[in-house]
């Protein structure tokens, strides 16, 4: 198998609140020998095709346990990192397993899995936040798609790689004023990496975990700053989103916000791992200001100062 993002219709209507994702599985051989295949999904936008498994031997100097090695692939060496290691899974490596070829964040890199089965287009409405169904074991996985007879659990894989990046200790963007910043984010390690980057550039964020939490916040704060006889600056200055979210994404946030008659001043930087120029058209006409990129999270603040100050580029 071997698919572009391109190649599977990828490129939904603005607003729709869908996505496509690739459902894999991980076969879990459990303590009573029995197998056990558990199902996991991902945006098709991320991945560069699916290979077989090149049957690597970590290095005994592996910088991390799922750390398998590195292949060559066209003009790039890549590394390739086990999946059940992470999802604390013990999986049964055999000759069929497969190695998923992922690009975003402004890297490739390879995940061994047991295998691939299908593309499902889903809505964000019908992604489930994990913590009402599961007791995670890790912040990876984001919401789950009910498919009847299992569960598809989306991951953040975003937040493994994070777990091979050093922490910077680069000073940045510091404000004057302490702005109100409304952010929404479905991952706890990203929530938590942007919450600092703003607190540590004297921003108030506000924090919420999903598109449809932030709507009913701003929401509630419109009604406030009305009850008060305020603007709603006072309230909140900036809207900070993730695109890919359950219940609701990043571009109907962002709609629903540059639509309101009293919201539409607020300025929006949407942020992914996956900016394409396709992507950022679907932001631009849904209203977004700013669109980064996931490892450019570090500018948020400058890019934040001048859409706020009216003087963005």
């Amino acid at each position: 198998m071997s698919k572009t993002a391109v190649d599977t219709g990828i490129l939904l209507e603005t607003g729709t609140n869908e996505l496509e994702i690739l459902e894999f599985y991980i076969v879990e051989t459990m303590e009573d020998g029995k197998e056990v295949q558990n199902h996991f999904g991902i945006n098709v936008a991320k991945v560069m095709q699916v290979i077989e498994t090149p049957n690597l031997e970590p290095p005994e100097s592996a910088p991390h346990p799922s750390f398998m090695g590195t292949i060559p692939l066209r003009d790039l060496i890549l590394p390739v990192l086990d999946l059940s290691v992470w999802l604390e899974l013990a999986m049964a490596k055999t000759e069929r397993d497969i190695v998923i070829i992922t690009e975003f964040s402004k890297s490739v890199t390879g995940f061994l899995v047991s295998g691939v089965t299908e593309i499902h287009r889903v809505g964000w409405g019908e992604v489930i936040p994990p913590s009402s169904v599961i007791s995670q074991s890790t912040d990876a996985i984001v919401g789950l798609v009910d498919k009847g007879d299992h569960f598809i659990q989306l991951l953040d894989l975003e937040t493994i790689l994070t777990q091979f990046e050093p922490d910077s200790d680069e000073e940045g963007t510091v404000s004057e004023n302490q702005y109100k910043i409304l952010v929404a984010d479905d991952s706890a390690t990203i929530r938590a990496m942007v919450k600092k980057s703003l607190t540590d550039a004297n921003f108030d964020p506000i924090i919420t975990n999903n598109g449809d939490e932030a709507l009913k916040k701003i929401l509630a704060l419109k009604q406030q700053a009305e009850e008060e006889g305020k603007d709603i600056t006072e309230f909140v200055n900036l809207v900070v989103s993730d695109i890919e979210m359950p219940l609701m994404d990043g571009f109907s946030l962002t709609k629903n916000i540059k639509d309101d008659s009293v919201l539409h001043k607020l300025p929006v930087i949407l942020y992914s791992s996956i900016i394409t120029k396709e992507l950022r058209h679907k932001g631009e006409s849904v209203g977004a200001d700013l669109q980064v990129s996931k490892p450019d999270l570090n500018t948020i603040p400058e890019k934040a100062i001048k859409l706020i100050e009216g003087s963005a580029d």
